[in-house]
């Protein structure tokens, strides 16, 4: 699957159609993964931050948020650009959902109680890449911060 994903994320995001909801969904996870490794420190704090992420998200079981946060971080492993991943997102999550996925980076990012300039560099060109406004990251920040 991860192979699969990986060859469709070679072409154009949307050349063939909005990729499968599983893709989307490791895209996101691979969003997430990306957020926790800015500051060069992925911790445990914030590998559980994501898998209650994606379980609150997509409505998994504890042990389906695990392994879908191992296929995102193969498929950040795997990847050499951030773009490939925002481009599968902002093509097959509508623009009025775009926000909760960086309101869920956001969550990952803060979760180490630790800001770092890393960290606030690719939440700003993240926010961008979505076709988002920085005030709309702002506010998702506030959501993030409020529910930690």
């Amino acid at each position: 699957m991860l192979a699969d994903l990986l060859r469709r994320l070679s072409g154009r995001a949307g050349e063939d159609g909005p990729l499968p909801a599983d893709d989307q969904r490791i895209a996101v996870a691979a969003l997430l993964v990306i957020a926790a490794h800015a500051d060069h420190d992925y911790a445990e704090a914030e590998r559980a931050q994501i898998e209650r992420v994606l379980a609150a998200r997509y409505g998994l079981s504890a042990e389906a948020a695990a392994k879908l946060r191992a296929e995102g971080e193969a498929a950040e492993h795997a990847s050499v650009d951030l773009y490939r991943f925002t481009s599968v997102v902002k093509a097959g999550i509508p623009h009025e959902e775009r926000a909760s996925v960086i309101e869920a980076m956001w969550r990952v990012v803060l979760s180490d109680a630790e800001r770092e300039q890393h960290e606030e560099a690719l939440m700003r060109r993240v926010t961008d890449l979505l076709g988002l406004d920085p005030r709309e990251s702002v506010e998702a920040r506030r959501r993030a911060q409020a529910s930690l």
